[in-house]
């Protein structure tokens, strides 16, 4: 009887523990997504990165850059782009890092839809992402307004809100102060996806003016 009873203690105690382990592990998978990243970004390989996701499960290949390959603001923000299943918002004022880009168009091959938002003046400047990712087939707008489009933000799968002070070249990721907040928290996300939609909407190309009413 006594050895039944143990038995039973055991049984009971190792169900407690079993559903501690799981509650813990559902909190973790429930928390959401916050992460800051400080910039700026010492120099560094990104090539590995940007190679696995070009080719999902295929072998690595030896990268002999002599640059650092360890983990950097910039890496950690290139891995949840490259998160992205489904869609991929871009609202920027200035885009010109050639690994940003490249990344943008590594998603728009794997079928991920995106859309990207930006300023009109700063597009057409030498060294713009802007008119490559035109090329591959990505959807651009830009503003028609005399102030800047100033936005600097991105969302993920409508989910992950990407934003700070940072401006998408290589000058502010390798020499700026710039920080960088990543989050889940859907009361942050959905005010940002709202402004997209409004302004994606609002730059529409057919109601782009290019002449005055005066020169009708």
């Amino acid at each position: 009887m006594w050895a039944v009873g143990a038995v039973r203690r055991v049984g009971l105690a190792a169900a407690v523990a079993a559903l501690c382990l799981a509650l813990a592990a559902w909190r973790r998978r429930a928390r959401p997504l916050r992460e800051v990243l400080v910039f700026p970004s010492p120099p560094s390989c990104t090539e590995p990165l940007l190679a696995e996701a070009a080719r999902p499960g295929a072998a690595a290949r030896p990268c002999h850059c002599p640059l650092p390959h360890g983990d950097c603001p910039l890496s950690r923000l290139l891995r949840h782009l490259l998160s992205a299943r489904r869609s991929l918002d871009i609202c920027l004022f200035a885009f010109s890092s050639p690994q940003l880009g490249r990344a943008v168009r590594l998603l728009h091959r794997r079928g991920v839809r995106v859309r990207i938002v930006t300023d009109a003046q700063y597009m057409g400047l030498q060294g713009s992402q802007i008119g490559l990712l035109r090329q591959a087939g990505i959807q651009v707008r830009h503003d028609q307004e005399s102030g800047y489009m100033h936005h600097k933000f991105a969302i993920v799968d409508g989910r992950m809100l990407i934003t700070g002070s940072l401006n998408w070249t290589t000058q502010a990721i390798q020499n700026n102060r710039e920080n960088v907040l990543v989050t889940e928290d859907v009361e942050y996300v959905k005010p940002f996806l709202d402004e997209f939609e409004r302004i994606w909407e609002k730059y529409n190309p057919i109601n782009y003016k290019f002449f005055s009413k005066d020169n009708k």
